[in-house]
Protein backbone atom coordinates (compact mmCIF):
# COMPACT_ATOMS: atom_id res chain seq x y z
CA UNK A 1 0.00 0.00 0.00
CA UNK A 2 1.32 3.10 -0.96
CA UNK A 3 1.70 6.43 1.64
CA UNK A 4 -1.24 8.08 0.09
CA UNK A 5 -5.05 8.17 1.02
CA UNK A 6 -7.64 6.78 -1.66
CA UNK A 7 -7.79 10.61 -2.32
CA UNK A 8 -4.57 11.09 -3.43
CA UNK A 9 -3.20 13.59 -1.54
CA UNK A 10 -1.11 16.13 -3.43
CA UNK A 11 2.81 17.87 -3.17
CA UNK A 12 4.19 20.83 -4.49
CA UNK A 13 7.82 20.74 -5.35
CA UNK A 14 9.90 23.72 -5.43
CA UNK A 15 13.29 22.81 -6.89
CA UNK A 16 15.57 24.62 -9.36
CA UNK A 17 17.67 21.52 -10.46
CA UNK A 18 15.31 20.10 -12.93
CA UNK A 19 16.80 16.29 -13.02
CA UNK A 20 16.04 16.16 -8.98
CA UNK A 21 12.93 17.88 -9.83
CA UNK A 22 11.61 15.38 -12.36
CA UNK A 23 13.06 12.40 -10.47
CA UNK A 24 10.91 13.48 -6.90
CA UNK A 25 7.89 14.05 -9.43
CA UNK A 26 8.05 10.34 -10.61
CA UNK A 27 8.90 9.18 -7.17
CA UNK A 28 5.81 10.76 -5.32
CA UNK A 29 3.77 10.02 -8.21
CA UNK A 30 4.40 6.23 -7.82
CA UNK A 31 3.55 6.11 -4.35
CA UNK A 32 -0.27 7.82 -5.31
CA UNK A 33 0.97 11.19 -4.40
CA UNK A 34 -0.42 14.37 -7.09
CA UNK A 35 2.47 16.14 -7.54
CA UNK A 36 2.98 19.33 -9.17
CA UNK A 37 6.60 21.29 -9.71
CA UNK A 38 7.99 24.87 -10.25
CA UNK A 39 11.56 25.95 -10.15
CA UNK A 40 11.39 29.48 -9.44
CA UNK A 41 9.75 30.90 -6.08
CA UNK A 42 7.56 33.49 -7.49
CA UNK A 43 6.06 30.97 -9.75
CA UNK A 44 5.89 28.37 -6.94
CA UNK A 45 3.75 31.73 -4.47
CA UNK A 46 1.28 31.40 -7.59
CA UNK A 47 0.84 28.24 -8.33
CA UNK A 48 0.49 27.14 -4.35
CA UNK A 49 -2.05 30.01 -3.81
CA UNK A 50 -4.23 29.03 -6.90
CA UNK A 51 -4.08 25.29 -5.72
CA UNK A 52 -3.69 24.98 -2.19
CA UNK A 53 -1.68 21.74 -1.58
CA UNK A 54 -1.27 19.30 1.11
CA UNK A 55 2.39 19.43 1.76
CA UNK A 56 5.21 22.03 0.15
CA UNK A 57 8.55 20.73 -0.26
CA UNK A 58 11.01 23.72 -0.88
CA UNK A 59 14.59 23.93 -2.00
CA UNK A 60 15.98 27.31 -0.05
CA UNK A 61 18.59 27.89 -2.75
CA UNK A 62 15.96 29.49 -5.87
CA UNK A 63 16.80 31.62 -8.96
CA UNK A 64 14.61 34.51 -7.87
CA UNK A 65 13.58 35.03 -4.34
CA UNK A 66 14.77 32.54 -1.82
CA UNK A 67 13.18 29.58 -0.20
CA UNK A 68 12.89 31.69 3.28
CA UNK A 69 11.10 34.50 0.90
CA UNK A 70 8.33 31.78 -0.65
CA UNK A 71 7.48 30.31 2.79
CA UNK A 72 6.92 34.26 4.28
CA UNK A 73 4.55 34.61 1.42
CA UNK A 74 2.42 31.48 1.83
CA UNK A 75 2.46 32.57 5.63
CA UNK A 76 1.18 35.89 5.30
CA UNK A 77 -2.11 34.86 2.97
CA UNK A 78 -5.03 33.22 4.45
CA UNK A 79 -5.50 30.80 2.53
CA UNK A 80 -2.19 29.18 2.14
CA UNK A 81 -0.56 29.93 5.81
CA UNK A 82 -1.36 26.50 7.17
CA UNK A 83 0.65 24.46 4.07
CA UNK A 84 2.78 22.44 6.00
CA UNK A 85 6.84 23.38 4.54
CA UNK A 86 9.63 21.15 4.20
CA UNK A 87 12.93 22.67 3.53
CA UNK A 88 15.12 20.95 0.99
CA UNK A 89 18.51 22.25 1.37
CA UNK A 90 22.48 22.37 0.76
CA UNK A 91 22.85 24.56 3.71
CA UNK A 92 23.43 22.78 7.17
CA UNK A 93 24.59 25.45 9.06
CA UNK A 94 22.55 25.88 12.47
CA UNK A 95 21.42 29.08 11.90
CA UNK A 96 19.96 28.51 8.58
CA UNK A 97 17.28 25.64 10.43
CA UNK A 98 16.87 27.92 12.78
CA UNK A 99 15.30 30.29 9.91
CA UNK A 100 13.76 28.03 8.46
CA UNK A 101 11.72 26.66 11.77
CA UNK A 102 10.99 30.53 12.89
CA UNK A 103 8.82 30.90 9.23
CA UNK A 104 6.52 27.65 10.47
CA UNK A 105 8.51 24.95 8.57
CA UNK A 106 7.30 21.44 9.72
CA UNK A 107 10.50 19.88 8.61
CA UNK A 108 14.59 20.30 7.31
CA UNK A 109 16.39 17.99 5.68
CA UNK A 110 19.83 19.01 3.91
CA UNK A 111 21.20 17.47 0.49
CA UNK A 112 22.06 14.80 -0.25
CA UNK A 113 18.93 13.19 1.40
CA UNK A 114 18.22 9.52 1.60
CA UNK A 115 14.86 9.84 -0.42
CA UNK A 116 13.13 7.04 1.91
CA UNK A 117 13.28 9.45 4.68
CA UNK A 118 11.98 12.68 2.59
CA UNK A 119 8.77 10.18 1.56
CA UNK A 120 8.77 9.22 5.61
CA UNK A 121 9.08 12.91 6.67
CA UNK A 122 6.03 13.93 4.30
CA UNK A 123 3.80 11.32 5.17
CA UNK A 124 4.61 12.66 8.98
CA UNK A 125 3.61 16.17 7.73
CA UNK A 126 0.75 14.75 6.44
CA UNK A 127 -0.59 13.33 8.97
CA UNK A 128 0.19 15.92 11.57
CA UNK A 129 -1.62 18.37 9.27
CA UNK A 130 -4.81 15.78 9.03
CA UNK A 131 -5.10 15.88 12.64
CA UNK A 132 -4.37 19.72 12.78
CA UNK A 133 -7.63 19.76 10.61
CA UNK A 134 -10.17 17.88 12.48
CA UNK A 135 -10.15 21.28 15.09
CA UNK A 136 -11.14 24.60 13.98
CA UNK A 137 -7.94 26.97 13.67
CA UNK A 138 -10.04 29.92 15.02
CA UNK A 139 -12.28 28.40 17.71
CA UNK A 140 -10.02 25.38 18.20
CA UNK A 141 -13.12 23.07 18.36
CA UNK A 142 -13.84 19.98 16.63
CA UNK A 143 -14.85 19.70 13.06
CA UNK A 144 -15.15 17.63 10.24
CA UNK A 145 -14.95 13.71 10.77
CA UNK A 146 -14.68 14.23 14.41
CA UNK A 147 -18.11 15.80 14.56
CA UNK A 148 -19.62 13.31 12.46
CA UNK A 149 -18.78 10.69 14.66
CA UNK A 150 -20.07 12.21 17.69
CA UNK A 151 -23.51 12.75 15.42
CA UNK A 152 -23.96 8.95 14.35
CA UNK A 153 -22.84 8.32 17.49
CA UNK A 154 -25.53 10.31 19.51
CA UNK A 155 -28.27 8.44 16.52
CA UNK A 156 -27.58 4.97 18.00
CA UNK A 157 -28.81 6.42 21.86
CA UNK A 158 -31.85 6.27 22.68
CA UNK A 159 -32.09 9.60 25.05
CA UNK A 160 -30.89 12.47 22.95
CA UNK A 161 -30.81 16.08 22.29
CA UNK A 162 -28.69 18.38 19.64
CA UNK A 163 -28.90 22.41 19.76
CA UNK A 164 -27.58 24.14 16.65
CA UNK A 165 -26.17 26.91 16.66
CA UNK A 166 -24.74 29.48 14.59
CA UNK A 167 -24.02 33.37 13.43
CA UNK A 168 -25.49 34.19 9.77
CA UNK A 169 -24.48 36.99 7.56
CA UNK A 170 -20.40 36.05 8.87
CA UNK A 171 -19.17 35.99 5.51
CA UNK A 172 -20.65 39.65 4.35
CA UNK A 173 -19.02 40.60 7.76
CA UNK A 174 -15.77 39.68 7.34
CA UNK A 175 -15.71 40.98 3.68
CA UNK A 176 -16.45 44.80 4.82
CA UNK A 177 -14.29 44.32 8.27
CA UNK A 178 -11.40 41.46 7.67
CA UNK A 179 -10.64 38.60 8.93
CA UNK A 180 -9.71 39.71 12.12
CA UNK A 181 -13.11 40.94 13.01
CA UNK A 182 -14.92 38.25 11.63
CA UNK A 183 -12.03 35.70 13.44
CA UNK A 184 -12.74 38.07 17.04
CA UNK A 185 -16.86 37.45 16.10
CA UNK A 186 -16.14 33.39 16.09
CA UNK A 187 -13.87 33.65 19.00
CA UNK A 188 -16.49 35.70 21.48
CA UNK A 189 -19.58 33.13 20.23
CA UNK A 190 -17.33 30.06 21.00
CA UNK A 191 -16.96 31.45 24.44
CA UNK A 192 -20.47 32.46 25.09
CA UNK A 193 -21.55 28.85 24.13
CA UNK A 194 -19.39 27.71 26.39
CA UNK A 195 -20.63 29.40 28.95
CA UNK A 196 -24.18 28.57 28.25
CA UNK A 197 -23.27 25.01 28.12
CA UNK A 198 -21.41 25.40 31.74
CA UNK A 199 -24.69 26.98 33.04
CA UNK A 200 -26.67 24.32 31.84
CA UNK A 201 -25.05 22.05 34.94
CA UNK A 202 -24.08 19.10 31.69
CA UNK A 203 -20.41 19.09 31.89
CA UNK A 204 -20.00 15.97 29.51
CA UNK A 205 -21.76 18.08 26.47
CA UNK A 206 -20.20 17.64 23.33
CA UNK A 207 -19.54 21.00 21.45
CA UNK A 208 -18.16 21.75 17.78
CA UNK A 209 -18.57 23.13 14.14
CA UNK A 210 -21.00 21.56 11.94
CA UNK A 211 -19.43 21.09 7.98
CA UNK A 212 -21.32 24.68 7.57
CA UNK A 213 -19.68 25.95 10.43
CA UNK A 214 -22.42 26.29 12.51
CA UNK A 215 -22.07 25.31 16.28
CA UNK A 216 -23.43 21.85 17.58
CA UNK A 217 -24.04 20.76 20.77
CA UNK A 218 -24.76 17.58 21.79
CA UNK A 219 -26.52 17.13 24.57
CA UNK A 220 -29.92 15.53 26.77
CA UNK A 221 -33.18 14.83 25.34
CA UNK A 222 -34.26 17.02 28.72
CA UNK A 223 -32.00 19.75 28.45
CA UNK A 224 -31.61 20.42 25.07
CA UNK A 225 -34.48 23.22 24.95
CA UNK A 226 -32.78 25.09 27.81
CA UNK A 227 -29.77 25.03 26.54
CA UNK A 228 -30.91 26.51 23.36
CA UNK A 229 -32.71 29.05 24.88
CA UNK A 230 -29.71 30.18 26.69
CA UNK A 231 -27.49 29.46 24.08
CA UNK A 232 -30.72 32.77 22.54
CA UNK A 233 -30.48 34.85 25.44
CA UNK A 234 -26.36 34.99 25.40
CA UNK A 235 -26.15 35.42 21.49
CA UNK A 236 -29.24 37.88 20.71
CA UNK A 237 -28.09 40.79 22.57
CA UNK A 238 -24.35 40.68 21.69
CA UNK A 239 -24.96 41.32 17.92
CA UNK A 240 -24.35 44.97 18.27
CA UNK A 241 -21.25 44.76 19.96
CA UNK A 242 -19.73 42.71 17.25
CA UNK A 243 -19.86 45.80 15.39
CA UNK A 244 -17.98 48.93 15.36
CA UNK A 245 -19.43 51.70 17.44
CA UNK A 246 -20.42 54.16 14.26
CA UNK A 247 -22.20 50.86 12.70
CA UNK A 248 -23.91 49.92 15.80
CA UNK A 249 -26.26 53.06 15.44
CA UNK A 250 -27.38 52.02 12.05
CA UNK A 251 -28.01 48.28 12.87
CA UNK A 252 -31.64 48.84 12.66
CA UNK A 253 -31.85 50.24 8.98
CA UNK A 254 -29.82 47.25 7.47
CA UNK A 255 -31.99 44.69 5.86
CA UNK A 256 -31.76 41.09 7.60
CA UNK A 257 -29.80 40.01 5.09
CA UNK A 258 -27.31 42.61 5.42
CA UNK A 259 -26.48 42.32 8.92
CA UNK A 260 -25.24 39.31 11.12
CA UNK A 261 -28.37 37.41 12.59
CA UNK A 262 -28.18 34.71 15.44
CA UNK A 263 -29.82 31.40 14.83
CA UNK A 264 -30.59 29.12 16.63
CA UNK A 265 -32.55 25.20 16.81
CA UNK A 266 -32.78 22.37 19.15
CA UNK A 267 -34.15 18.75 18.58
CA UNK A 268 -34.41 16.04 20.66
CA UNK A 269 -34.96 12.33 20.04
CA UNK A 270 -38.70 12.02 21.44
CA UNK A 271 -38.99 14.60 18.23
CA UNK A 272 -37.09 12.22 15.64
CA UNK A 273 -38.37 10.46 13.61
CA UNK A 274 -35.59 9.81 11.29
CA UNK A 275 -32.39 7.34 11.58
CA UNK A 276 -29.43 9.67 9.76
CA UNK A 277 -27.88 12.85 9.47
CA UNK A 278 -29.59 14.82 7.13
CA UNK A 279 -33.02 13.79 8.12
CA UNK A 280 -31.98 15.26 11.53
CA UNK A 281 -30.39 18.77 10.38
CA UNK A 282 -33.83 18.80 8.12
CA UNK A 283 -35.45 18.58 11.15
CA UNK A 284 -33.84 20.69 13.10
CA UNK A 285 -34.65 23.61 10.45
CA UNK A 286 -37.65 23.19 11.38
CA UNK A 287 -37.35 23.59 15.25
CA UNK A 288 -35.59 27.07 15.00
CA UNK A 289 -36.17 29.19 17.95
Amino acid sequence: MNDADQKSQSIYIVEDDNDLAEMLRAYFRVQGYKVSVASRGHDAVEGISQNVPDVVVLDIRLPDIDGYEVCRQLRRSRKTQHVPVIFLTEKREREDKLAGLELGAVDYITKPFDIQELRLRVRNALRRAQMSTLLNPVTGLPEGELVREQLSQMLNQADWGVVLAGIRGLNKFRDKFGFVAADDVSRAVTLMIANAVQESGEGDNFVGHTDSGDFVIISSADNCQKLAERCMVRLHPSIQYFYPALERQRLHELPESERLTVHVAALSSNQFQGNNMEEMFTALAKHRL
